[in-house]
């Protein structure tokens, strides 16, 4: 008779085995190159063969799997290191600084980015065989998930559909709604749910979230940030704390600096023309909260980012 100790152990082996087939085949899709979109709607894959420093980035609502290696990602003053048998997911646009912790040569960082659109989401919770869960209040909307074989067994499936690429139309879909069935199956999967329920709180908090992140160059009043949200103030404010670790007025500042870095690594602005790109109205302030935020001054920062290769 199998005792519990022995289920558990089998479970863990069949994880690390299909994290094994899962990081064959990114490895054999990336070759080389460290980022690679895929013919997959909302699929990236990434390699790194080193640990990096921490970066400054915006996450879209996805899920990222680390079939190899280990990350971190910093959101306001919580940390989230995520690998073996943790995947990250983000319910929001999200400002935050992320860092490769465990990487070589020998043995690379191997990951796969999905992208979730709420659509997807909405029609699946309409369906009333998804068990309700309710999210713990105060929780941000960046989250760490435990790994389990059916998760991990989708994501290797949708991998293996690059090698048949006439099946993707088809077969991409069905198999991107069972992960977030998935992820809707555990805790982690709440406030994804109530971030895409219309009505709720955390809803109405994403709608200020979208308006920020289209208008961020536009001078910004919490209370018709409120009014957009069709929240009091005090209450709009605490919640939005709550998803994203900050205030409005920091999100959209951390928004505003990585699209100026974004001008000028990319499109090779100078950093005033840049600063007045994205909203500020003086050069001065411009440096001084690029230089807190990214650890130095603009032009340095950028001459630094194209020795390295640029964002990681």
């Amino acid at each position: 008779m199998n005792s519990p100790q022995n289920g558990v152990s089998a479970l863990a082996a069949r994880i690390r085995e299909l994290r094994f087939v899962l990081a064959n085949r990114i490895a054999a899709y990336m070759g080389s190159a460290e980022n690679r979109a895929t013919d997959i709607p909302g699929l990236a894959v990434h390699r790194r063969t080193a640990p990096t420093a921490p970066c400054s980035a915006t996450y879209e609502p996805g899920i990222t799997v680390m079939a190899q290696g280990q990350k971190r990602v910093d959101l306001g003053g919580n940390s989230f290191l995520y690998g073996g048998s943790k995947y990250l997911l983000t319910s929001l646009d999200l400002p935050i600084v992320s860092q490769i912790v465990e990487a070589s040569e020998e043995k690379p960082c191997l990951a796969m980015s999905l992208k979730l659109e709420m659509p997807v989401i909405r029609e699946l919770l309409a369906r009333e065989e998804i068990p309700m869960v309710e999210a713990p209040p105060d929780t941000p909307a960046l989250a760490t998930g435990e790994i389990t074989v059916e998760f991990l067994s989708a994501c290797c499936r949708l991998l293996e559909l690059l090698d048949t690429p006439k099946d993707i139309p088809f077969l991409s879909g069905l198999i991107q709604r069972e992960i977030v069935y998935r992820i809707l199956q555990g805790p982690e999967g709440a406030r994804l749910r109530a971030i895409a329920t219309l009505g709720d709180q955390s809803h109405r908090t994403a709608k200020a979230i979208a308006w920020i992140k289209a208008n961020y160059e536009k001078p910004l009043r919490v209370e018709d940030l409120a009014k957009v949200a069709g929240m009091g103030e005090s209450t709009l404010h605490g919640h939005f704390r709550a998803l994203t670790a900050m205030s409005p007025l920091q999100y959209q500042k951390q928004l505003r600096l990585q699209q100026a870095r974004g001008r000028m690594l990319v499109d090779g602005v100078d950093a005033t023309t840049a600063a007045f790109e994205v909203g500020y109205e003086s050069a001065s302030q411009f440096n001084r909260e690029y230089s807190r935020l990214f650890g130095q001054p603009p032009m340095r920062d950028i001459r630094a980012l194209r020795v390295s290769g640029g964002l990681s």
